[in-house]
């Protein structure tokens, strides 16, 4: 409202993200752990009485997606943040195979073809950045984006890079421009010429789950 005095708050929420002065995202986080723990324990009431399918599906809809929702907010977050988010997505595994909870869950994780959330997070900007520079989302995702143009033309300079941005501080580091560029870089160009989403994120997950698992 025109004239109106703005109230400085230290924590607010948008689009069901909840976000603090420090940009620390632990509210959001306690949020998303709090909750998909609180769904994984229903759902684990009902897993005698469902089929596999369904198991999958509920735990899709109340866990997964929940884990995923905004997660290209958590790039360069601290390991121990994303570590209990990973907590959550371990117990769900478990659940859905019905492992026992003392047991290693990276076989299990790897059986259900499921990416950790360290590179969920990872798969989210790489989508994200293959949909802006291909005319497939927002124009201003797009104009954060800066192709790498070598001063001279060389051959080992055309991978179709981006420019990575500097920042002072490591809160930078964690804006969508840096985490962009340094992940679209790191990739393999065969992988960023893919000639549709479709490709990109069928090829792209297969390249992270190796990564992720290191298969060879």
């Amino acid at each position: 409202m025109s004239g109106g005095v703005l109230r400085l708050v230290k924590q607010t929420r948008s689009l069901g993200v909840f976000l603090d002065t420090s940009l620390t995202l632990e509210r959001q986080i306690s949020s998303v752990v709090s909750l998909g723990f609180f769904h994984l324990r229903n759902i684990r009431r009902l897993r005698p009485l469902l089929p596999y399918d369904s198991l999958s599906t509920l735990m899709h809809a109340f866990v997964a997606s929940r884990l995923d929702y905004c997660n290209a907010l958590y790039a360069g977050l601290p390991l121990k943040s994303i570590h209990r988010l990973q907590l959550v997505q371990n117990a769900a595994a478990r659940v859905v195979k019905n492992v026992c909870r003392f047991d290693h869950i990276t076989p299990t994780l790897r059986e259900l073809h499921w990416l950790p959330i360290r590179w969920r997070i990872v798969f989210k900007i790489l989508v994200l950045v293959y949909k802006a520079l291909n005319g497939l989302g927002p124009a201003y995702l797009r104009d954060f984006l800066t192709p790498y143009v070598p001063a001279r033309p060389l051959r080992s300079e055309s991978g179709n890079s981006l420019v990575v941005p500097r920042f002072r501080s490591k809160l930078g580091e964690r804006s969508f421009a840096f985490q962009a560029a340094t992940s679209w870089n790191a990739i393999p160009v065969g992988l960023k010429a893919s000639p549709s989403l479709s490709v990109f994120k069928s090829h792209l997950k297969t390249y992270l789950f190796d990564l992720a698992f290191n298969v060879v």
